[in-house]
């Protein structure tokens, strides 16, 4: 079989490759080479392989690179997406921190004004009180005049009657009239002084009147135009308290409960927010000074909820772009394959990525801690405490403080760990809770 099998093969390639020589001459000789079909069929084939080997690798080689190409693109891309976000988010927490800034400027000044316009205020309460006091003061005067010269009209016709009665006549000598013409003149010399008097106080009186008039009409005008001002400020300080609370809310943290253990850590009194203290006399308390105290009030809210928000961990460790490899909840572990809860977060990025303090707080760990690696963890305020873990370098020691936003160390691989990445940890009286969960919360604030 495998001979009439062979025979056929050698006829079909005599046919179509008949056998060929190559002759070789030399100045000394000829000589040929032999080429029968079954060698013609054997370099044909080998050639035929080697070009479609060729063909082959080529294609598979232009595949690959096409694909790298596309995966590299793609994520170039999202790279830029995430920086052009990451931008985004950061311009709007500069104009948010701008607005915040501008309304406490706006409110200062405000105060400014308010105190400018209580002092004028009291002042022309004083100038009233006095002016009021002194035509009360002529009034008396002018009254007191006036019936001294009843009386002595009255006498100077008692004088004339008995004059008459004795004489039969007003004439008399020359003495006694010449006293009674002084006498006369005397009076009349008074009457005329105190009807200048009167005169006079009567035309003071109508000008302080119309004083007092335009006094109580700039003190309308300069409550209406502090009740504009704090009607605004009052708008401002709800705007910048709203999103603190609802921020607070989401994450199932009493507002009234986290003011008390700010305020325990920041009890002391003075500076600009200090309630305003105004002699009131026994009276009740004015309507400007109520509505200043209440909206100093909201002011130190906001400034007491700044100061927690900046103890809790709302913001994420990293300021680059990242990829979320791993989410906080029950999981297969990579390394061991058993199921378990994972109780952070993984965040993937390239190695000796910065990685940054999430709260104000004191390092209480930094070092070696077997699977963990290299792990640092941060104590806050409130129950509050971070972790970060697999770690290249740390740029922190225990017992320091840091702030939000701090550099702390480097991104790494170290301990049970199948690439660079931070495992990012929040606790709270020592239980682990959902990280992204304070992220999202605080997404519209910071």
């Amino acid at each position: 079989m495998k001979t009439r099998l062979a025979r056929k093969i050698h006829i079909i390639s005599e046919k179509y490759l008949p056998e060929q020589r190559l002759f070789l001459r030399t100045d000394a000789s000829t000589r040929y080479l032999r080429l029968t079909p079954a060698t013609q069929l054997f370099v044909i084939t080998c050639s035929a392989l080697f070009f479609g080997w060729t063909i082959f690798a080529t294609a598979a080689l232009m595949i690959n690179n096409v694909g790298a190409n596309g995966n590299g693109t793609q994520a170039r891309m999202q790279q830029i997406d995430y920086e052009i976000r990451l931008n985004a988010l950061s311009g709007e927490r500069d104009k948010r921190a701008m607005e915040a800034q501008k309304a406490h400027e706006r409110f200062y000044i405000a105060l400014d004004q308010i105190s400018e316009q209580q002092s004028a205020l009291l002042a022309s309460e004083d100038r009233r009180r006095e002016l009021e006091t002194g035509i009360d003061v002529i009034q008396r005067t002018l009254r007191k005049t006036m019936n001294e010269r009843d009386r002595a009209e009255i006498q100077s016709d008692k004088l004339l009657t008995e004059l008459q009665a004795v004489t039969g006549s007003v004439s008399t000598n020359a003495g006694l009239v010449e006293e009674i013409e002084t006498t006369l003149d005397y009076l009349n010399s008074a009457l005329g002084l105190t009807v200048g008097q009167r005169d006079g106080m009567a035309v003071e009186t109508a000008r302080m009147q119309e004083k007092v008039a335009d006094l109580k009409h700039q003190a309308k005008l300069d409550r209406e135009r502090d009740t504009r001002i704090f009607s605004r400020l009052e708008e401002a300080v709800t705007v910048s308290i709203s999103p603190l609370e609802k921020m607070f809310e989401n994450i199932g943290l009493s507002t009234d409960k986290l003011l008390e253990d700010v305020k325990s850590g920041y009890d002391g009194m003075g500076g600009p927010l200090s309630p305003i203290a105004v002699s009131t006399k026994g009276e009740p308390e004015d309507s400007t000074s109520f509505q200043a105290n209440r909206l100093l009030a909201d002011m130190d809210k906001v400034n007491l909820l700044r100061i927690a928000a900046e103890r809790t961990p709302f913001v994420l460790p990293l300021r680059t772009s990242y990829r979320l490899s791993s989410n906080y909840g029950w999981r297969k572990h990579p390394t061991t394959g058993k199921t378990s809860l994972h109780e952070g977060t993984d965040m993937a990025a390239p190695m000796g990525t910065p990685i940054y303090a999430t709260a104000d707080g004191v390092v209480s760990f930094a070092g070696w801690a077997g699977g963990y690696g290299r792990v640092i963890r941060i104590k806050h305020a409130l129950g509050f405490e971070t972790r970060f873990a697999h770690l290249s370098k740390f740029r922190v020691k225990k017992g320091q403080r840091v702030s939000r936003g701090d550099r702390i160390g480097d991104m790494g691989s170290s301990g049970r760990s199948t690439g660079s990445h931070v495992h990012y940890e929040v606790r709270v009286g020592g239980k682990s809770v959902n990280p992204m969960k304070y992220v999202k919360a605080a997404r519209n604030v910071f």
